[in-house]
């Protein structure tokens, strides 16, 4: 009994080593090149850049989450029950009514409604209950010079990072975030950080991490820096009027980008809205594998815009719902705007 305990330990004691390897990113062979792109570029001190780098830690679980990220590994009928829930609907009304004057205000000041913005705090982390547990810094150096799929992109977000950290007169080593360094409340990378959070509680800190009235805002001007059409729809039911395979073949079909082709277009290639929308709407048309078979949805402006937050039409299609839901339940509660 007590050599199996022992071995348990060992075993333990091993699984913590093999997740956090306590290597010297000063050492790392990209390091000195990333050293000398902040001295030269960006005004910080070799000395600021490698004390922070020495302290920074390669996380295996970080480089394994990155690989099977939900929206890549789950069926739209496995990924939309993970957040359009009971509880996450009723948290989702009392962040509403906790936070209502910033929402009002929010949704005036920039055109985005109110349960859009909640919806996407609910999907990123449950209205502040799961802002991340990752060091920042540990998870953007080990994606910047351990993974090499989208090294520059961390490496980038890296930068960014120490430049908002010293805007912001912080200590990099201080913020925790997702595994892919996304921060806060509505988990902004560094670069939406620097370009997009604003401090709409007006203390003087933008605080994304702690004060929902300053990540409120942040989402709302995000949004509508990225094309939010106010008063516009999201998304509306579709069929196929042709065989799928038939409709599959175009080059669009199912794919997030700019919508470009018109509601009359894809009629004519088979893909036809089951709600009135003006034929030249410009629309993209997505396939989802559901509960009750394959559906289809044709996607506006505003249903790009939140795949702006995330590229997966899945996401897009879980915030909405889930706003969609918590508008609801507002209602049912009698709570008024």
């Amino acid at each position: 009994m007590q050599f199996a305990k022992i071995k348990a330990l060992l075993a333990l004691v091993a699984l913590g080593a093999s997740a956090t390897t306590s290597a010297d990113y000063t050492r790392h062979p990209l390091a000195a090149e990333f050293v000398n792109e902040m001295v030269q570029q960006h005004g910080f001190t070799a000395d600021e850049i490698n004390q922070w780098l020495s302290k920074a830690e390669k996380r295996q679980p970080i480089l394994d989450s990155i690989a099977r990220p939900a929206e890549k590994s789950k069926t739209w009928k496995e990924y939309r029950p993970i957040f359009i829930v009971p509880m996450r609907i009723t948290n989702g009304v009392n962040f509403w009514n906790e936070n209502r004057e910033a929402l009002a205000r929010a949704e005036k000041e920039y055109g985005v409604p109110a349960e859009i913005i909640v919806a996407i705090i609910g999907v990123e982390t449950n209205y502040g209950k799961n802002t991340g547990n990752w060091y920042v810094i540990d998870a953007l150096t080990t994606l910047a010079f351990d993974y090499p799929p989208r090294a520059p992109f961390f490496r980038s977000e890296l930068v960014n990072y120490f430049i908002l950290t010293r805007e912001q007169k912080h200590d990099p080593l201080e913020f925790k975030g997702s595994y892919a360094g996304a921060m806060g409340y509505g988990q902004f990378m560094p670069s939406s950080y620097r370009n997009f959070a604003v401090d709409f509680s007006g203390d003087g800190f933008t605080d994304i991490w702690k004060n929902p009235t300053d990540a409120i805002g942040s989402i709302a001007n995000y949004f509508k820096k990225h094309g939010w059409q106010q008063g516009k729809p999201v998304v509306v039911p579709a069929k196929l009027v042709r065989a799928r395979e038939q409709v599959v073949v175009h080059e669009s079909f199912n794919k997030v980008e700019v919508p470009a082709v018109t509601v009359a277009d894809w009629k004519k290639v088979g893909v036809v809205p089951k709600a009135r929308i003006a034929a030249r709407t410009p629309v993209i048309s997505i396939e989802f594998d559901g509960v009750n078979g394959l559906e289809y949805w044709m996607g506006l402006q505003n249903f790009y815009t939140i795949t702006r937050y995330n590229r997966s039409p899945m996401y897009a299609m879980a915030v909405y719902d889930l706003s969609l839901d918590i508008k609801a339940a507002m209602k049912k509660s009698g709570a008024k705007k």
